[in-house]
């Protein structure tokens, strides 16, 4: 098959029951998450977004409106004259925090050879943060054994499927492991 000039279709993930499938189909495009990371730093205007990440007006409209459509930031009016929008994050924006803080701790653990760039830290005490994802009620960390996967309430049956098959296969490599 020749794929030269051929256009690459998107899949949607937005109808699979996968909560990271559609997730990414919110926000997994990379444009999508450095405008939310910006956000998070107190941008609110296309201008501010189009001079910090350096990117075509046209494809920052395209992100923004999927953002907004996505309920991830919401689009106000700050003039009327001339008219003028600001994007601000909503609440399900804004519980997209922890997310960035995450890819901010691995991305420095795993990708910076010289270094970090940017780091969190306590905005009281300027000492560094470590972040790690614990569980709320056992305030344990998740990355841990015995947490894993399983089937909520509303998995469909190829979900219900696919979770018996990992759990199977999980039993299946702890058991050789004990062997």
């Amino acid at each position: 098959m020749n794929t030269v000039g051929a256009v690459m279709q998107h899949k949607s993930f937005g109808d699979m029951q996968c909560p990271i499938a559609r997730s990414l189909e919110r926000v997994g495009e990379w444009w999508s998450i450095l405008i939310l990371r910006d956000a998070f730093q107190g941008l609110t205007r296309f201008d501010q977004f189009q001079k910090s990440l350096d990117i075509a007006p046209n494809m920052l409209t395209r992100r923004l409106a999927g953002l907004v459509e996505s309920g991830v930031m919401e689009r106000r009016r700050y003039s009327e004259r001339p008219p003028r929008d600001e994007y601000v994050l909503t609440e399900r924006g804004r519980d997209f925090r922890p997310v960035l803080l995450a890819l901010l701790a691995w991305g420095n653990r795993h990708f910076a050879p010289e270094g970090p760039s940017v780091v969190l830290v306590d905005g009281e005490t300027g000492i560094e943060a470590d972040p790690v994802l614990v569980d709320r009620l056992t305030g344990r960390p998740v990355t841990q054994r015995p947490y894993t996967t399983a089937a909520g309430p509303a998995a469909d049956e190829r979900t219900r499927a696919r979770q018996a098959f990992i759990a199977r296969r999980r039993s299946s490599l702890e058991e050789n492991a004990h062997d």
